[in-house]
């Protein structure tokens, strides 16, 4: 037999009192994105231009928000989205001149190291830390490249 708590003694007097909650974003349906990028000084096929539909993953660690969510889901997918259909490069790759001679400079991301899937998901989870309230303790970022390759920060 189920014994039902009293409505009052199972919510917590306020939010902040409910403890540090977890959010995932993408866990089971991935956010999705498609980039080009390069590995300017890889020995091997990486090295050409070329692209990928990344799946991306987002765990967020933090207190509730007055609004009853540890972050509004789209402050997430705004950021990720911000790569989709662009070209990561590497800073100081030749193309980046390249696409700002052609016009293109806006669909590029320009990175401080090499454009891999481990160092995207460090970068976007700097980027995600950047930008979401102060209420958040931790967030993890999983870019997964090909069914193969899956870099988790």
């Amino acid at each position: 037999m189920n014994r039902r708590v009293p409505k009052e003694s199972s919510e917590p007097s306020t939010l902040a009192d409910a403890g540090e909650r977890v959010l995932h974003v993408g866990r089971d349906r991935p956010i999705r994105i498609s980039a080009g990028h390069r590995l300017q000084h890889h020995d091997g096929k990486c090295a050409r231009p070329h692209g990928h539909n990344y799946e991306i993953s987002v765990t967020v660690h933090g207190e509730l928000s007055a609004e009853g969510w540890v972050v509004d889901k789209g402050d997430v997918t705004d950021v990720v989205d911000e790569w989709d259909h662009r070209f990561l490069l590497e800073a100081g790759d030749p193309l980046v001149e390249a696409f700002e001679a052609s016009g293109d400079g806006d669909a590029l991301i320009v990175l401080d190291a090499p454009p891999t899937a481990e160092v995207m998901s460090v970068v976007l989870e700097r980027r995600l830390e950047a930008r979401l309230p102060d209420t958040v303790t931790a967030v993890a970022v999983e870019v997964r490249e090909t069914a193969e390759l899956c870099a988790r920060s």
